[in-house]
């Protein structure tokens, strides 16, 4: 298999169409929410979850079978039926429009593989391999999640002011670097302190 190119889309107010409202379309949905996508739902039946979405117009819900037409507009198209034929009319007409399609499950049907996300605060690390095993990647995930812990979601914020102010004092754009690099490592160096053990008796 050919590596994948790695990429965050920014997807704020662009139009997404999920096929399919169970539980593996509801999860697609709750990330494609997270990023500000404008979301769109093809399935006869939805989750309660995405039922009272649907209800507060968080997403639109188009509750019948997938229609080529659906396809018109959206950036990303997931298919997430279950069903070979179905997904399969998805993916042709995504790719027929132009559309980065996913399909959920077949690597080799897709132009885009969704990863398993680690999410702290603006913080992202994004757990891929490339298809050739997802529960890999979800268990990888979990265990990062012991390592980098929901501190980080303020750190990313701190360092993000302070780098600011730290290049705004350079001269040119090899201090402006070297300063960014300082901020970081000052901050690493904290957070390592605070999440090491103590040896030390009382």
């Amino acid at each position: 298999m050919t590596d994948y190119f790695a990429a965050f889309l920014d997807l704020r107010g662009r139009r997404c169409l999920v096929v399919g409202g169970g539980a593996v379309g509801e999860r697609k949905v709750q990330d494609l929410l997270r990023s500000g996508a404008d979301v769109t739902v093809v399935s006869p039946r939805l989750t309660p979850d995405l039922a009272a979405l649907a209800r507060v117009d968080l997403i639109t819900h188009r509750p019948r079978p997938f229609r080529r037409a659906d396809v018109r507009g959206a950036r990303l198209v997931i298919a997430a039926t279950g069903a070979p034929g179905v997904d399969a009319a998805v993916a042709a007409e995504a790719r027929r429009r132009r559309a980065l399609v996913n399909v959920v499950d077949r690597p080799a049907e897709c132009d885009v593989i969704l990863p398993s996300v680690l999410r702290r605060g603006p913080l992202q690390i994004a757990v891929s391999t490339g298809g050739r095993s997802p529960a890999l990647a979800r268990e990888i995930r979990r265990r990062l999640e012991r390592v980098i812990g929901p501190e980080y979601a303020a750190l990313v914020e701190r360092v993000g002011a302070a780098r600011d102010r730290a290049r705004a004092l350079a001269a040119d754009p090899r201090a402006r670097l070297a300063a960014g690099e300082r901020v970081v490592a000052s901050a690493l160096a904290v957070v390592g302190r605070a999440r090491a053990p103590c040896t030390e008796l009382p």
